[in-house]
């Protein structure tokens, strides 16, 4: 008798292939889209900075507008989507990026100054923090149906959208396009596209299967904000902290670090980047079947000893063509812990959206602390001297990487 056909397979919950399917490629493009808001904004870092004449300290505060709201946006995410849903979370997270660029990039040419930009990227970052939860909540519910490891095929797509990005801002540098046109024309795209993909998500109760060693359900506040004392979720969060410092320091500072530490142009900074998240890229779509194979433990071991290499030589490289080697094994380095990290806090079936939101919440702090302390530090000794901080909180993500061993492997 012949096999049956993949097409009329049928999933958790009743889903047939092509649902699942459909489910899984509208992550992709959110994901994407994610991905390309971030670095379309981050890409023009060095054009904002000529156009406010701002200093290094105060771009580090930029920065952490960002970040603020980031925080905000994951903390309250599990209350969102225990009263939305991670469908609707997504798509309302996606208009609020889309306002937020629209709002920071006309401010950029009608004079709102730093300030008013920096109200646009509080909500910019508010959107993203929300969408990064409800994204991750509903990729986790993916991958436990089609049970095989593709949280870091989802977050290679996340960096893809970064590669579009950084593309298209070394393009709009290169032609002197108005940060304003760019990021307004981005903001569209979004909006546009996240309408019409998020109606193809499913459930995030799908794919559930109850184990012994999974904790109480969270059902009020008070229970999800309980998930925070657990000594899993909080080393977990460890991991996730050092390597969202690995890959948020570089987003926020790399190209200005390559600028001002190796003397390059704005132009080759932010080309830099690109070499950067195309690193990441690539190490994520290869990640996946390395972990199945091998396991979360062993590979985040090797990949915190990769970003180690990468950014000790991007420090203390004499020449730029070394320190972009250096930015390579960065970028291979950084690829792996944040999504392996948040698949790791989703493990616990009965409250894998909290424990997303809590982890992903202390991973944002390296994102809200971080930008200002390494303004502040490089002000003082160098942006390559700061970048000493994020080295020690990669080694100690590397020291807690066991905390993310599979249920199966325990």
């Amino acid at each position: 008798m012949a096999s049956p056909s993949l097409d009329t397979r049928t999933y958790d919950g009743g889903l047939t292939r092509y649902d699942v399917v459909r489910w899984r490629n509208a992550l992709f493009i959110v994901f994407a889209l994610s991905g390309l808001s971030i670095a379309s904004w981050l890409g023009r870092i060095p054009s904002i900075r000529d156009l406010l004449h701002a200093s290094t300290l105060e771009m580090g505060f930029l920065a952490g507008g960002i970040s603020v709201g980031s925080i905000a946006g994951v903390t309250l995410s599990s209350h969102v989507i225990a009263r939305f849903g991670a469908r609707r979370t997504s798509l309302y997270a996606l208009m609020l990026v889309a306002l937020g660029l629209v709002f920071a990039g006309l401010s950029t040419a009608l004079g709102g100054g730093f300030w008013a930009i920096l109200v646009g990227m509080a909500v910019f970052g508010y959107g993203n923090g929300t969408l990064d939860v409800a994204m991750n909540v509903s990729g986790a519910a993916a991958e436990r149906v089609l049970g095989r490891t593709v949280m870091p095929l989802f977050h290679a797509s996340f960096s893809l959208g970064t590669m579009v990005g950084a593309a298209l801002g070394a393009g709009a540098e290169l032609i002197d396009l108005p940060v304003s046109v760019h990021v307004s024309v981005i903001a569209v795209v979004v909006a546009v596209v996240g309408v019409i993909v998020t109606r193809w998500y499913q459930s995030e109760e799908l794919g559930h299967a109850v184990r012994e060693d999974d904790g109480p359900a969270s059902t009020g506040w008070r229970s999800r904000l309980a998930i925070w004392t657990t000594p899993g979720t909080l080393l977990i969060g460890l991991i996730v902290l050092g390597m969202a410092t690995a890959e948020g320091s570089a987003n926020d500072w790399l190209a200005l670090a390559m600028v001002d530490g190796h003397d390059v142009s704005n132009v080759a900074g932010t080309t830099i980047l690109f070499v950067f998240l195309t690193a990441m890229t690539v190490a994520r779509i290869a990640g996946s079947p390395l972990i199945d194979k091998y396991g979360r433990v062993p590979m985040l071991r090797v990949t915190a000893a990769s970003a180690v290499v990468g950014l000790l030589l991007v420090i203390l490289a004499p020449t730029v063509w070394l320190a972009v080697v250096g930015v390579v094994f960065w970028g291979f380095g950084a690829a792996l812990g944040f999504p392996v990290g948040l698949s790791a806090a989703a493990d616990d079936s009965r409250n894998a959206a909290a424990r997303v939101s809590a982890v992903a919440t202390i991973g944002y702090v390296a994102f809200l602390v971080l930008p200002p302390v390494i303004g502040f530090l490089g002000e003082h000794f160098g942006l390559l001297n700061a970048l000493f901080v994020v080295l020690v909180l990669i080694v100690a993500a590397g020291l807690a990487s066991g905390a993310a061993r599979e249920p199966a492997r325990r």
